[in-house]
């Protein structure tokens, strides 16, 4: 049979190294193993089956793509999956060839249901799926974590411990929860390799105090606030957004990362001030020297 594959963010990516589609790479490795050739999709070729998946719903569908196209991800709906055996394959990361680190997920699901996140309403409660040994790759150190809570869980928390003192770096690139982080657990994050930073989330006013706590934890540990990342959440609510990022200064040397509140499937999108706030407030850096506030007289708006 000759696959097609087709990776509707990579259509639309302006980087140059796209993140690899997990589910994309275990569908390659299935049909590699049954002798099937597998490739990327092409409007003008023909192929036995063709496979799409996309992680965002606000990704633009492609017209071009055959009508019995098999579509998958979070962005097609909640509700679709990997057949066992294909879930159960290595990844094929020759279909990304840039690509030099290994990505995976150690826990899956999430206990909590913010009512902007779809992973337990998918997933369901958290729970294991791999080993970290099971995600590594020979050929790099590095590895990338896509669990949702890894925190919320022992046995996530039992990976993270196993893997201090390993040869492998490795980065959560989700944000964790920063209300489960104790003393022993700040302890076991001090002590692993991180590619780049320790990443947290803080997508409501109760999560400032848990934040604050887990650095000055770290901190303790030896873990300066350079090396943390924060995830804001931007709803239309921009005062709490904007008391948000203050309590944050706090932190010298700290990252913002801020991410408009977008659900197409429950209707909800940004408006215009909210991406101000996320893309050129934050993201320009403008947020380290003054408020919103001041931005907003600033620029007039």
């Amino acid at each position: 049979m000759r696959i097609g594959l087709h990776d509707a963010e990579a259509e639309f990516s302006h980087s140059k190294t796209k993140f690899p589609n997990y589910a994309l790479m275990k569908i390659s490795a299935w049909h590699k193993s049954q002798g099937d050739t597998v490739e990327w999709w092409e409007p003008l070729m023909a192929y036995d089956r063709v496979y799409s998946s996309k992680v965002f719903d606000f990704t633009p569908e492609n017209p071009y793509l055959p009508p019995d196209t098999i579509k998958g991800g979070t962005g097609y709906g909640l509700f679709t999956e990997l057949a066992p055996e294909i879930d159960a394959m290595f990844p094929d990361y020759g279909v990304y060839p840039d690509c030099d680190y290994a990505i995976g997920y150690i826990t899956r699901g999430c206990p909590n249901h913010c009512r902007w996140c779809g992973v337990p309403k998918k997933e369901g409660d958290i729970h294991p799926y791999r080993t970290w040994r099971d995600l590594v790759r020979p050929d790099t150190d590095k590895l990338v974590l896509m669990d949702n809570n890894i925190l919320a869980c022992q046995y996530g928390i039992e990976q993270l411990t196993d893997m201090v003192g390993s040869r492998y770096r490795i980065d959560l690139n989700q944000g964790m929860d920063a209300r489960l982080v104790t003393p022993e657990i700040a302890d076991i994050l001090s002590k692993i390799k991180w590619i780049s930073y320790i990443r947290f989330s803080c997508d409501q006013m109760s999560q400032i105090d848990p934040v604050l706590n887990a650095c000055r934890l770290l901190l303790e540990k030896g873990i300066k606030p350079y090396k943390l990342f924060i995830y804001l959440l931007v709803t239309k609510d921009l005062e709490d957004a904007e008391k948000r990022v203050e309590s944050l200064k706090r932190l010298q040397g700290i990252t913002i990362y801020a991410q408009a509140e977008r659900n197409e499937l429950i209707g909800i999108r940004p408006n215009k001030e909210q991406l101000n706030f996320a893309q050129r407030y934050i993201y320009g850096g403008c947020w380290r020297s003054e408020t919103w506030t001041q931005y907003k007289s600033r620029h007039r708006f």
